[in-house]
């Protein structure tokens, strides 16, 4: 499995390319960047040539990119509503849809192969309606993205409304083969199980977020800090037709030490190979 850094662990800085450079030098071979303002600001172009002159003289691949989950600086801290592109109200879903489709227009210059989109957040209900917004929201962003050579993702995550299950419905019900699925381990050992989601998920599992728990609560842990059985998490994963990437997603909130930092991701990509 490719060994890829999530920069959520770097969220409350501004991303730089000595940043990049710990990634670098950690083991990781490609880079998942967090779209967040305040850590990668997608609508300055000084931010994103600075970032894409970095990546055009590495071997560090720009993987993936993490859709913005808030519009603003603050995180929605401030009262700025989520990015959620399966809001009741309309004008929601085309603010989420052009804030999103706002980062992804980055790959015109950082060439990412993979942005991972959330549907919704962790208390929306399953229903027809949060399915057909759903379905027309991955049918645009899909068209949206392929000109600038990216697939979408969609998340699993701990709501009802996205589910291994509830996803794979979205995804075959509307025939939406241009779409794959990020499976998260983290949110999965919360529910349904990791194992039943990898069954479920099976080959539309384009690559994963690792974290670890302890089964009850959205921590993002280092690997091997929670409850994850990681050996058997890993065997069936290297059982799928194409092994994932392992995308380190690691929270910003645990205060390592950052001298630290360097050698926990690679003891991390270590657990994981």
């Amino acid at each position: 499995m490719l060994p890829v850094l999530s920069t959520h662990l770097f969220l409350k800085q501004r991303l730089h390319p000595g940043l990049l450079e710990i990634a670098a030098r950690s083991g990781a071979q490609g880079v998942e960047i967090f779209a967040a303002r305040q850590h990668f600001d997608y609508t300055s172009r000084e931010h994103i040539m600075e970032l894409a002159g970095w990546f055009a003289s590495s071997p560090l691949e720009p993987f993936s990119m993490h859709a913005p989950l808030y519009p603003d600086r603050e995180m929605g801290r401030a009262g700025a509503p989520a990015v959620n592109l399966v809001d009741p109200e309309k004008s929601r879903r085309i603010d989420a849809m052009d804030e999103i489709k706002r980062a992804l227009e980055a790959a015109e210059h950082i060439p990412f192969k993979k942005l991972v989109v959330h549907l919704g957040e962790k208390y929306d209900s399953w229903s027809l309606r949060t399915m057909e917004y759903a379905t027309t929201a991955l049918e645009h962003l899909g068209a949206f993205a392929k000109p600038l050579g990216v697939r979408v993702l969609v998340e699993n995550l701990t709501s009802d409304a996205t589910t291994p299950e509830h996803l794979m419905s979205i995804l075959e019900m509307a025939h939406l083969d241009q779409i794959d699925v990020c499976l998260d381990l983290g949110h999965a050992h919360i529910a349904p199980g990791i194992a039943e989601a990898i069954g479920l998920l099976g080959k539309r599992i384009g690559e994963v977020h690792v974290h670890d728990n302890h089964g009850l609560k959205d921590e993002h842990l280092w690997p091997g800090d929670g409850t994850i059985d990681w050996p058997a998490t890993i065997e069936a994963l290297k059982g799928l037709p194409t092994p994932p990437a392992a995308v380190l997603e690691i929270g910003y909130n645990l205060d390592d030490a950052p001298g630290v930092i360097p050698e926990r991701i690679q003891r991390s990509f270590e657990k994981l190979a």
